[in-house]
């Protein structure tokens, strides 16, 4: 069961350097648009395939330079015993110790491994062979043979899955099992009794034309005996796709399955040719699935499985998908002058978030927020936004993370950080995390925003808004929480009786305070739902009109970090 060790790649497409050593297991690859998660699914393609030529244009050359060479290397481990043949591959086969650094030859607790490299040069031509500089020295070259090459290619499970639902060469029902059934007598017969039935039927339909042919024949001296008979040419019998292919109980070709049923069905069928076709790739895993069946597709690749029955590489931008993975399951990829693949990890702070925001991964720019309180702001503020044809948050590439609590803020931020993303924190300022956290979270790179010294963000808002969004909060309290309840939780605030007939004809500092922690207390805002909301309908329309400057300051230096406005 041959598995990729070592992945380079050169000069190809949107990369011009990568180096990656994948799990043996399940690869799934998240990154921004045109970061190369395909790419990546290509290269394996393009130099692990078994196949003789190629579609390259020079579009497939980084910045479309030909003259740097597009060269692919796979470096495969765990090999069968005919790929490790010393008559056929010896001087070939390199050892890869548990550092990761290839070898000029095998030694006691080193892998033995081979190197396929593929190399496209200007004249787009693809050239395959083994790499070795111990075989380069003696002047040896060669490829895998077609057979090997054939038994280690990967099945790609993608969008036009149906071409594995057909006994066509490179078809995963071909590896099922040993059998082959012959059609070439049963077309031969078809096409006789095909020709032979339609020439009955074709006189009558073609009386008049066959008259005129044979009218002239004669004339010419042609001999085409007593008449000229229309009827179907055997050799000219085609048959497109599969010549033999699955079809249902009721005769209906599997091929015309929906995209999800064939892509799902395929993957059950890798499972069971795991042991000659290991490696499968899988681009959009989502596509043409519902939930559930992506859980399903998941399962049948081996989602839940220690170490899998073959290897798996896969792209996706879907949230249930990471939703069904694990950390060490998930790995970042990032543009730069080098590519970097960077693995998730079994962080537990990593395995949370995937449960609860996984949408997060999938982003550039993580605001990592204290609660539901700040997550609800910037996304009311956000829609207010859109609303309003301006540039959001979320466009930029921005995703939100609720951290449950001050004390677990920096833990879930620095994992976004190791793993290459744009991280910022939101914080309330009345209760402090560690500052140990905070120090280290701010020189690796990380952003701290938080509100006004001693503040929680419901003491920002009522210090901030105008008065008339002030009564608009109140309003908008009393009908999530009842007024009785509120009024209960001001006269707390207020330390005695409120007269509520006048208590509002002049908001003073004291009673936006007394608001802010009647609010605070009895959380009126509290859920996700219910801060968007305000935010959006009464907060957002009413920034230009705040009395205190902290509140919109603070959010246009959260969309300026995050790009969404110029800085």
């Amino acid at each position: 069961m041959a598995r990729i060790r070592k992945l380079e790649v050169y000069s190809f497409r949107s990369i011009q350097k990568l180096v990656w050593f994948p799990s043996p297991n399940m690869n799934c690859l998240v990154g921004p648009g045109d970061s190369g998660k395909s790419t990546v699914l290509d290269a394996i393609d393009w130099c692990l395939g078994a196949r003789r030529n190629l579609p390259v244009t020079d579009a497939d050359f980084y910045n479309m330079s030909v003259d740097d060479e597009i060269i692919v290397r796979a470096t495969i481990g765990d090999l069968q015993d005919g790929l490790k043949t010393l008559d056929t591959y010896g001087p070939f086969l390199l050892g890869l110790d548990k550092e990761g650094n290839l070898e000029d030859e095998p030694s006691e607790g080193s892998e033995t491994v081979l190197t396929v490299q593929l190399t496209i040069s200007d004249d787009l031509e693809p050239q395959w062979h083994l790499k070795s500089d111990r075989a380069e020295a003696q002047g040896l070259s060669r490829g895998l043979t077609w057979g090997d090459r054939v038994n280690i290619a990967p099945n790609r499970i993608g969008v036009f899955a149906n071409q594995h639902l057909g006994w066509q060469r490179g078809s995963i029902l071909n590896a099922l099992t040993e059998e082959k059934a012959d059609a070439s007598a049963a077309l031969a017969d078809a096409a006789r009794q095909a020709r032979n039935s339609f020439g009955d039927t074709a006189g009558d339909q073609l009386k008049d034309t066959l008259g005129i042919i044979s009218g002239a024949a004669q004339a010419l001296g042609v001999d085409v005996g007593d008449t000229v008979r229309a009827m179907l040419d055997a050799h000219s019998v085609n048959f497109s796709g599969s010549t033999i292919s699955l079809h249902s109980s009721e005769g209906v070709p599997l091929r015309k399955l929906g995209l999800g049923s064939s892509r799902l069905l395929v993957a059950g069928l890798q499972n069971r040719v795991a042991e000659t076709a290991s490696i499968a790739l899988v681009d959009e895993v989502e596509i043409g699935l519902e939930p559930h069946r992506i859980s399903k597709f998941l399962l049948e690749l081996g989602s839940k499985t220690e170490a899998t029955l073959f290897q798996i590489f896969m792209t996706t931008h879907s949230p249930v998908v990471l939703r069904e993975l694990s950390g060490p399951q998930l790995y970042v990829i990032r543009r730069g002058d080098e590519h970097s693949v960077v693995q998730a990890g079994a962080d537990d702070a990593i395995q949370g978030t995937l449960r609860i925001a996984s949408e997060a991964f999938l982003g550039t720019n993580v605001l990592v927020c204290e609660g539901a309180t700040e997550v609800g702001l910037i996304r009311g503020i956000d829609r207010y936004r859109a609303e309003g044809g301006h540039s959001t948050f979320a466009a930029a590439g921005g995703v939100l993370v609720d951290a449950g609590g001050v004390s677990k803020i920096y833990r879930s931020a620095m994992s976004f950080l190791k793993l290459g993303y744009n991280v910022a924190t939101l914080r309330d300022d009345d209760v402090q995390p560690k500052e140990k956290d905070e120090r280290d979270f701010v020189g690796v790179g990380g952003k701290v925003f938080k509100w006004t010294e001693g503040w929680a963000i419901e003491a920002e808002l009522f210090d901030c808004v105008s008065d008339e969004a002030v009564l608009q909060l109140w309003s908008y309290a009393k009908e999530l929480q009842g007024e009785q309840r509120i009024l209960d939780h001001l006269r707390t605030a207020c330390e005695g009786p409120i007269d509520l007939s006048n208590w509002f004809n002049e908001i003073t500092e004291e009673k936006r305070r007394q608001l802010a922690a009647a609010a605070g207390s009895g959380s009126w805002f509290k859920r996700i739902s219910h801060m968007e909301e305000a935010a959006y309908s009464i907060i957002g329309p009413d920034l230009d009109n705040c009395v205190h400057s902290e509140l919109p300051d603070l959010l246009s230096e959260i969309l300026k970090w995050s790009g969404a406005i110029d800085g």
